[in-house]
């Protein structure tokens, strides 16, 4: 009864985990209106890091008696995470000063598909969904990205770089997420991500504190709610949902990306766009179906 309660909460972390992600882009969009992208990501991770020191306390306090773990898969994961999260923030939160919120966020979501191409180069079998899946998703963001030139805008073609590193995140996360506590892994990969950020927010950008105090709302909303939260949320959920589950709620935060983006930026799309926003979201729930012959195998 313990481990069905523990799922059920799992999958309720991950759904939220989609939910705030998802407006997420709509907060992204408006935080370019004052500072840039390093300063930004700066800022986000270095709040997400100390949002969740207290958290971090308090279970400690709380819950003196839980499951002890090595500081080593602590530390190599935590790393490992912040670098590839420094390099998927930096490329996804530059894209945001040109894409919407809406297109930006089922672009990023493609990450979905590429966890089981990840996957193969793991030794894991391709299924045969998963393979009709990238095709569907291809010709999706061909209709909702393409221009009349038939080619691609730049910041189009970053952002699905970024979904790759997104990808690479949840796989370094679903391993490490079940060998160390969950919000200290958080917290370290935060740090480590804003440390790398500090750098090219000083070298490239010339932050202003008044620029930061005027967007203090989307950057603390960013920073405690979706770096500090969600994220933490998406590390616990990790813990005991089946990774095509949880892959699946979290692709919903395509869906809250272009929900957020037009009820709280008044955009637009073309019919072209919404149908290759259908086909990408088609796509993407069937490469998490079980596949046919898997099923009878098992049977």
């Amino acid at each position: 009864m313990q481990r069905k309660n523990l799922c059920l909460y799992c999958n309720i972390a991950l759904l939220m985990t989609a939910l705030i992600s998802g407006l997420s882009f709509v907060a992204q969009k408006l935080g370019m209106h004052y500072v840039g992208p390093f300063t930004f990501n700066t800022l986000r991770c270095f709040i997400g890091c100390l949002s969740l020191l207290p958290v971090m306390l308090l279970f400690g306090r709380l819950l003196p008696h839980t499951r002890k773990y090595s500081s080593r898969p602590l530390i190599k994961g935590g790393i490992l995470a912040g670098i590839i999260l420094f390099v998927a923030f930096s490329i996804n939160q530059y894209c945001m000063i040109y894409a919407d919120a809406g297109k930006a966020g089922f672009i990023t979501s493609l990450y979905i598909l590429f966890v089981p191409i990840i996957a193969v180069f793991m030794k894991h079998k391709l299924q045969r969904n998963v393979k009709i899946s990238i095709v569907v998703a291809l010709v999706g963001l061909y209709l909702l990205c393409a221009k009349g030139t038939m080619q691609f805008a730049i910041w189009d073609v970053l952002l699905l770089v970024s979904a790759f590193f997104f990808a690479l995140h949840i796989i370094t996360v679903s391993y490490y997420s079940k060998k160390t506590d969950a919000v200290k892994l958080s917290t370290l990969q935060f740090l480590v991500a804003g440390i790398l950020s500090a750098p090219l927010m000083f070298l490239i950008e010339q932050p202003s504190m008044n620029m930061i105090v005027a967007g203090w709302k989307p950057i603390l909303f960013i920073g405690v709610i979706v770096t500090g939260v969600a994220y933490t949320l998406q590390i616990f959920g990790h813990k005991a949902t089946k990774p095509v589950l949880a892959t699946l709620l979290l692709s919903s935060e395509a869906v809250f990306a272009v929900f957020g983006g037009v009820l709280l930026l008044g955009e637009t799309l073309s019919i072209r766009e919404i149908t290759g926003c259908l086909i990408m979201l088609s796509a993407i729930v069937f490469s998490q179906l079980p596949d046919r012959q898997v099923i009878r195998e098992v049977r």
